[in-house]
């Protein structure tokens, strides 16, 4: 007769498989840097180990004319390449295997963000925003002389 209850003192052959998707600088001790990753040490996923994550200011929406909530960085992780992503049959949608795709973390700082990052011991790439150029502008500013030839502007 066949067992089929899983056999929890079988040996394991660690020599088969020398793949690993953490870093080996992370696993033997040799980042640079008097702390150990805190995903080393809390026993993480593995899949949550070897995130690369982006730390970025997000864009303000274009129907917001003033600067709040322009002032704080977020943290998001990368989407995982391979096997991650399948169609959903039923109804054609998208979908992911990839717990970490819409999750993300708020900052007051860029170098907040990239302290907690190098404390988990994530590999991480900072994308600094664009700043927009302000040039002030008047009403006033079209009915000033100017010496050149005369404008004229036709209302029909």
């Amino acid at each position: 007769m066949v067992s089929h209850e899983p056999n929890y003192h079988a040996p394991v052959d660690h020599g088969t498989s020398q793949f690993s998707l953490i870093p080996k600088r992370v696993v033997d001790g040799s980042e640079p840097g008097q702390a150990v990753a805190a995903a080393v040490l809390s026993g993480a996923p593995i899949e949550l180990q070897a995130r690369t994550v982006r730390i970025y200011r997000p864009t303000k929406t274009a129907t917001q004319s003033g600067t709040w909530h322009g002032h704080h960085w977020q943290m998001d992780w990368d989407i995982l390449q391979k096997g991650h992503r399948w169609e959903n049959q039923l109804m054609g949608w998208q979908s992911s295997g990839d717990f970490m795709q819409a999750t993300h973390l708020n900052f007051n700082s860029k170098e907040d963000a990239i302290r907690f990052a190098e404390k988990q011991g994530y590999e991480y790439f900072v994308q600094e925003p664009n700043e927009r150029k302000f040039v002030p502008k008047a009403y006033a500013n079209n009915f000033m002389h100017t010496p050149k030839k005369l404008k004229i502007v036709r209302t029909k």
